[in-house]
């Protein structure tokens, strides 16, 4: 068997209208695609990370909410790449969005840092 890559990620979230505010112009996606699915009551949004990246963005009715601290298990976040993380950080705090502190991969030294989707989803950034 060999996988190629991952093709998307599916996040459910709790206010489709606030979600899409800030995947698309907090985060900067691209829309690729958008749908409503009356039979779901669901809408669904296609987004591009990158050429080889997509996020698909679900709302459902009464979805329950994701447990994050305690730490559930099963798939814990989403990272994204980027050049210079120190830029990023200043873009999205004058955006309103709170980063962590930075930190430093032990095994890399790599600078990274997380915060969170309006659903308190983690969103890693790491740097390139």
């Amino acid at each position: 068997m060999k996988l190629n890559k991952i093709h998307h990620i599916a996040i459910i979230c709790s206010n489709y209208e606030i979600s899409k505010e800030f995947y698309v112009n907090i985060l900067g996606l691209k829309i690729i695609n958008e749908i409503y699915r009356k039979d779901r009551e669901s809408y669904k949004l296609d987004l591009s990370v990158s050429e080889d990246n997509q996020i698909e963005l679900f709302s459902f009715p009464q979805s329950p909410k994701r447990l994050s601290y305690p730490e559930a298990i099963g798939l814990r976040h989403i990272a994204f790449e980027v050049d210079n993380i120190d830029m990023v950080i200043k873009e999205l705090n004058d955006k309103n969005v709170i980063t962590e502190p930075i930190r430093i991969d032990e095994i890399t030294g790599k600078k990274f840092t997380f915060f969170s989707d309006p659903d308190d989803l983690p969103i890693e950034l790491y740097e390139k």
